[in-house]
C-alpha cells in the first residue's frame, strides 16, 4: 500500500483533508463503509471506481451535499462537519461537476455572479473574471451570452467560478469529458499550476491514460470500500482497470475477416435548421455507411450531433425522403418506428428521458422500442412474456446488475441502465444502429462489454454509426472516422489514418471553418 504523503513532506505532517471511517447508509444500503482518504497540499489525487462504486457519494459528503452516517471528516487536522456546500466553499473547498449548471441566456459574468457571495460589486467581479481566467490560460470575455459558446468555454466557465473562490481544494468530476486533446491538454497545465501554488486536487475520470499521465496518488472503490491506494503513473490502464473491477478487464477484439456489404445507411445533402434558438443547423451532410462497417463521428459536444441524431432517428423529419435512405428505402419523411421496422435501431445520448422512461419498468421501457419490429404485440395486446424475456436477455449479456428482476429504470446505476438500453437495441439484430456516447461516463468494465457487442454486431453484417466524444474508445472500434464541427461533417478519415491530433484539429474546426464559409457565401 502507497505512504501518500508527497515527496518533501514529512509523514507526521497534517493532510489538507481527511476522512476517517467515513460511511453513509441508504436504508439497508450501504454506499460508503468505513472509506479512510488522506489529500494532501501540492497533490492531484485521483478517486477511482466503476460505476456504483461510490465516488460520487464520497464527494458529496466532502462537498457538503449530504452527512456521513458515521465517521467524520477532518480539515488540516481539525474535526469538519458541513452543513452544506455554502459552508464547504468557505472552509476553501471547491467543486466543478460533471454536468453544467449554467443558464443559456445569461451572460458568462451574470453566471458566474450566481455562484458566488455577492461581496462585490457585479462590475468589480467582472473585471476580477476576466483577471482570473486570463492569468489561468482559460480566458473568457464576461459579456458574451453563454448559448454562444462552445462546450469547453462553458467548462471554463465553471472551472473559473470554482477558482474565483479561491480554494485551497478542488474537485473535478470527468473534467475533460467534453473536452478536444488540445483543450485537455491546456486544463492539465492549469491543473499542474494550481498543484504547484500549494493547492490539492481530488480528481474523478474514467480515463486512465490521462490519470497516470496527471495524478500523483489514486484512491480506489469498489463495492462502496477503499480497496487500494497506488501511484498511478507506476501501474498500468489495465493494472489500475483489474483493481476497479477485482477481475481482468477483457480485451476487445474485432473478428477476423470482417467484411463489408450494400450501403445500409445512406445521408444525401441533409440540411435541416435547429428546431430551437440555440440548436445547430445542419448543412449539406453526406455519407455511406456499408453493412460490416463502424463509422465514426467525433466532435466537441454542441456542434450538431443532437440535431443529426434526431435527422437519422426520426425524431426530425426532412422535407426530402431521399435525405436519409436506410437499406435502400427512401426514409427521410419517415417516423421512428417506421424507420425501426425497416430494421433500424437508436441508441441516444441521454439515458434518463430520451433512453429510458425513468420510472418505467425495464420491461416496459424495453416495449416502448420494441413494439415496432417484434414479438412484444400481437393482436393489439402487449406479450409481457416477450418484453419480460428482452429484460433478460439483455441482463445475462450485458451483465446489467439489478436489485430484481424488473426493476424501474431510475434504479439502475448510469453504467447499467447503458448497457441495458444497448443490450436492448443490439438484441433485436437491427441492421442499421446509430448509438450516440455508447460509453458516457462508464466504467472500464462496462464500456469493454459495450464496445464488443458494437463490433460483433458488425461483424454479422450491419452497419453501425457511432458518436463519441472519447477518441480512445473510436480509434478502438471504428473502421473510419468523421468529425462535427458547427453543423458540418468532414470527409472521413481511414481510423488508422486519424492522429488525435489530426482529429483535435478538426474537432476545433481546422479546415471545416472553410467548407462552413463557403456554405454561407454560397446562402
Amino acid at each position: 500500500m502507497l505512504d501518500s504523503t508527497p515527496a518533501g513532506l514529512l509523514p507526521d505532517e497534517t493532510p489538507l483533508l481527511q476522512t476517517v471511517g467515513l460511511t453513509k447508509r441508504y436504508g439497508s444500503f450501504l454506499a460508503n463503509d468505513a472509506i479512510d482518504i488522506d489529500i494532501w497540499p501540492q497533490q492531484i489525487h485521483a478517486l477511482l471506481g466503476e460505476n456504483g462504486a461510490g465516488k460520487s457519494t464520497l464527494v458529496k459528503a466532502i462537498y457538503g451535499l449530504i452527512q456521513p452516517s458515521e465517521g467524520e471528516m477532518r480539515w488540516q487536522g481539525e474535526p469538519m462537519v458541513l452543513s452544506g456546500p455554502s459552508e464547504a466553499r468557505a472552509h476553501g473547498i471547491g467543486m466543478v461537476f460533471q454536468h453544467f449548471s449554467l443558464f443559456d441566456n445569461l451572460t458568462v459574468a451574470e453566471n458566474v455572479a450566481l455562484g458566488l457571495d455577492g461581496k462585490e460589486s457585479f462590475k468589480d467581479m467582472s473585471a476580477r473574471l476576466k483577471e482570473v481566467s486570463n492569468v489561468y490560460g482559460l480566458p473568457l470575455e464576461p459579456r458574451r451570452e453563454v448559448w454562444q459558446l462552445s462546450v469547453g468555454e462553458r467548462q471554463r466557465i465553471e472551472i473559473v467560478r470554482a477558482l474565483m473562490q479561491n480554494p485551497k481544494f478542488l474537485i473535478l468530476d470527468e473534467p475533460t469529458a467534453v473536452l478536444t486533446p488540445q483543450e485537455a491538454d491546456q486544463l492539465f497545465i492549469v491543473l499542474n499550476r494550481l498543484k504547484s501554488e500549494g493547492r490539492a486536487i481530488l480528481y474523478i475520470s474514467h480515463k486512465l491514460e490521462e490519470v497516470k499521465r496527471l495524478c500523483d496518488t489514486a484512491t480506489i472503490l469498489r463495492g462502496g470500500r477503499k480497496v487500494a491506494t497506488c501511484n498511478p503513473k507506476a501501474e498500468t490502464a489495465a493494472s489500475l482497470a483489474r483493481m476497479m473491477v477485482g477481475a481482468d478487464i477483457k480485451e476487445v477484439k474485432i473478428a477476423a475477416g470482417r467484411r463489408t456489404t450494400v450501403p445500409r445507411l445512406v445521408v444525401n445533402d441533409l440540411s435541416l435548421a435547429p428546431d430551437d434558438a440555440h440548436g445547430v443547423r445542419l448543412q449539406h451532410i453526406s455519407l455511406e455507411l456499408k453493412g460490416g462497417e463502424i463509422l465514426g463521428i467525433a466532435g466537441v459536444a454542441g456542434n450538431g450531433q443532437d440535431e443529426f441524431f434526431a435527422a437519422l432517428s426520426g425524431e426530425r423529419l426532412a422535407k426530402d425522403p431521399g435525405t436519409v435512405v436506410i437499406d435502400g428505402i427512401a426514409a427521410g419523411h419517415l417516423s421512428i418506428t417506421q424507420r425501426r421496422k425497416l430494421g433500424a435501431a437508436f441508441v441516444p445520448e441521454e439515458r434518463l428521458g430520451h433512453g429510458t422512461a425513468p420510472r418505467m419498468k425495464l420491461s416496459e421501457n424495453a416495449l416502448l422500442t420494441g413494439h415496432a419490429a417484434s414479438g412484444m404485440v400481437q393482436h393489439g395486446f402487449v406479450n409481457t412474456a416477450a418484453t419480460l424475456s428482452t429484460v433478460d436477455r439483455a441482463t445475462e449479456s450485458f451483465d446489467v446488475r439489478k436489485a430484481k428482476r424488473d426493476p424501474e429504470a431510475a434504479s439502475l446505476s448510469g453504467g447499467n441502465l447503458q448497457k441495458f438500453i444497448v443490450g436492448r437495441e443490439i438484441l433485436r439484430n437491427p441492421t442499421v444502429l446509430v448509438v450516440s456516447q455508447p460509453t458516457w461516463g462508464v466504467d472500464a468494465g462496462a464500456a469493454a462489454v459495450i464496445r464488443q457487442a458494437l463490433l460483433d454486431l458488425a461483424a454479422s453484417g450491419a452497419a453501425v454509426l457511432v458518436t463519441s466524444q472519447d477518441l480512445d474508445e473510436l480509434t478502438e472500434i471504428t473502421d473510419r472516422i468523421a468529425v462535427m464541427f458547427h453543423g458540418h461533417l468532414s470527409e472521413p478519415l481511414a481510423t488508422a489514418e486519424a492522429s488525435r491530433e489530426k482529429l483535435g484539429l478538426l474537432m476545433g474546426g481546422s479546415s471545416l471553418e472553410q467548407k462552413e464559409a463557403a456554405d454561407v457565401s454560397g446562402g
